[in-house]
């Protein structure tokens, strides 16, 4: 790992997070980045993702590595490079270096943490070794991240109310994120033409990422299948009526994630239906982002989008009955099972490792409704949250077919009418939206999303589609 590209202000924002910390819980603090894990033979590692709660404080993706916080002070524990090291990696930052960099007050060899460990809460890291070091220093089983006891779960909490905002420092690489993702989506647009297969795309996508040094934040879902939510299959052929759906994210090198989805028309022209059924959920996606402000509760913005859809479907007479009534019934699940969006930060959805802690009120709990049981966002919108809008619609064969909603929506669906949009596998639009003071901002506007200059965009057309 090089340090050498750091922000200047890095180890000034890092402090400020610790001591914020402090304000907020009186116990010691360990928390560890996680180590890499072979995939096959030792020396062949999976890339190495360093815990995101570790990130948070330490700033730096460091290799196995802890921090312990108390009282605003960090205390770094790493082991300085063996010497051998330089012959397979390259020269290594040493250890004062790197706690020079993040502030760090003091530095020691992670031998010495065996010492610290005692009455200290921590965040179970998925990675098994590296759990199993936790249990050793805490002289206690870990438990999973899903099921908090005691100081660990005072201290989730605790990290959440820090996380759930975002401050400069992590605002200017979440920027960085969104920029790259939008010129990695143009790409793909502009290959699609030449494309033989969903995996070209996705190449030339993850290509404007990798060339900027940095990684996706999650697997790529680049296919004419957009029904399968998280397809990450990429062999299937591009006919000219298919849909192409991209959902397709930038991580920077300091693990700040970026989540953008834009669907497009393999040919460059969407054809009647399709664009028909792209308008009504552009509809839902803009009457999202057009309400989202302090103080609106993301429920309400998850309802919003539904009913909008199921407007729009009442109008091209796919749905029956009253827009508000057939929500209430979950009606627009059929076609949108999804949530609206959810928390976007260090994780693509961010502290979801937590379960539901980040995502939901400490009163609220996830509904059992169909139309709401996949909601991963249940709280008032705060300035500084930054959060995803990505309605959809979708012709989910598993959901259409079930007898049991065939029975319950029998006279709700107009199915020889749905038939005549069968070129209509999946279609979703997803941009990351900062609340602000007395509004939002869009992260990620530059990449346009109606229907015109998404053709544009495909056809090459770069005067028209606004370069």
């Amino acid at each position: 790992m090089q340090i050498h590209h750091i922000s200047n202000t890095l180890s000034d924002t890092l402090r400020h997070r610790r001591q914020k910390l402090a304000q907020l819980i009186d116990f010691p603090v360990i928390l560890w980045s996680g180590s890499s894990s072979p995939r096959n033979f030792r020396a062949n590692t999976y890339p190495f993702r360093a815990s995101s709660h570790f990130l948070y404080f330490a700033g730096l993706p460091l290799h196995n590595a802890a921090i312990r916080l108390e009282a605003g002070k960090l205390e770094l524990f790493i082991d300085d490079p063996e010497p051998g090291s330089a012959l397979w990696h390259g020269e290594m930052p040493k250890r004062e270096e790197i706690a020079a960099k993040i502030g760090a007050d003091t530095a020691r060899t992670l031998s010495e943490l065996k010492h610290r460990g005692h009455n200290a809460a921590s965040i179970p890291v998925q990675n098994y070794r590296t759990s199993l070091v936790q249990s050793q220093i805490l002289h206690r089983e870990i438990s999973s991240p899903y099921d908090l006891e005691g100081l660990d779960l005072a201290l989730a909490k605790a990290i959440v109310s820090l996380r759930l905002t975002h401050d400069e420092e992590a605002l200017a690489e979440l920027r960085k994120a969104a920029a790259v993702s939008v010129a990695a989506h143009k790409a793909g647009m502009a290959a699609t033409p030449k494309a033989k297969q969903e995996a070209e795309v996705r190449a030339a996508m993850e290509g404007v990422i990798i060339a900027q040094n940095m990684t996706t934040s999650y697997n790529s879902i680049v296919t004419v299948h957009g029904e399968v939510l998280h397809n990450d299959v990429y062999h299937h052929p591009l006919q000219p009526g298919d849909l192409l759906l991209a959902d397709v994210g930038a991580e920077t090198e300091m693990g700040w994630a970026a989540d953008i989805t834009r669907t497009w028309p393999v040919s460059g022209k969407f054809s009647a239906t399709q664009r028909d059924i792209y308008n009504v959920v552009l509809a839902a996606h803009d009457a999202c982002i057009a309400k989202i402000r302090p103080g609106v509760e993301y429920r309400d913005i998850h309802l919003l989008a539904a009913t909008v859809i199921a407007e729009g479907l009442v109008d091209l007479g796919i749905l029956q009955g009253n827009p508000q009534d057939l929500v209430e019934l979950d009606a627009h699940a059929l076609f949108f099972p999804h949530g609206i969006g959810h928390l976007l930060g260090l994780d693509v959805h961010d502290m979801e490792d937590l379960g539901d802690l980040a995502g939901y009120e400490d009163d609220r709990t996830r509904s059992d409704r169909f139309g709401l049981s996949y909601l991963r966002l249940n709280r008032p919108l705060r300035p500084g949250m930054l959060i995803t809008i990505e309605p959809g619609f979708y012709q989910v064969p598993a959901i259409l077919n079930d007898p049991q909603n065939r029975a319950k929506y029998q006279n709700i669906i107009n199915w020889q009418r749905l038939e005549q949009f069968a070129d209509v596998r999946g279609i979703r639009i997803e941009d990351d939206v900062l609340v602000t003071t007395d509004g939002s901002e869009i992260l990620t506007a530059t990449l346009p999303n109606d229907a015109d200059t998404v053709e544009a965009l495909v056809n090459n057309l770069d005067e028209e589609a606004g370069g």
